[in-house]
């Protein structure tokens, strides 16, 4: 099962792009995204390095109560540094 995590891109430089989400920085591959290329400021689900699918911030912000409610009940804190 592979899980995807929304992150937010702070820099495009053709098909990579620079993410964070909760304190964490990434470099990810834009190419699965090539025909429609995000911008600054969007938000992607991110998996293996590879941006998936752009969602809106409303739909980042619900994966992540999602994550945060599903450590809850395994009993685990969330870590705001992990993606």
């Amino acid at each position: 099962m592979c899980l995807a995590v929304p992150m937010q891109i702070t820099q495009v430089l053709g098909l990579t792009a620079q993410c964070e989400a909760r304190g964490a920085s990434r470099s990810i591959s834009l190419f699965l995204l090539r025909d429609a290329l995000p911008a600054v400021g969007d938000y992607v689900m991110v998996s293996m390095n590879q941006a998936v699918r752009q969602v809106s911030p409303d739909e980042a912000q619900q994966s992540w109560a999602l994550y945060d409610q599903i450590l809850a009940e395994l009993g685990q804190q969330p870590n705001p540094a992990i993606t």
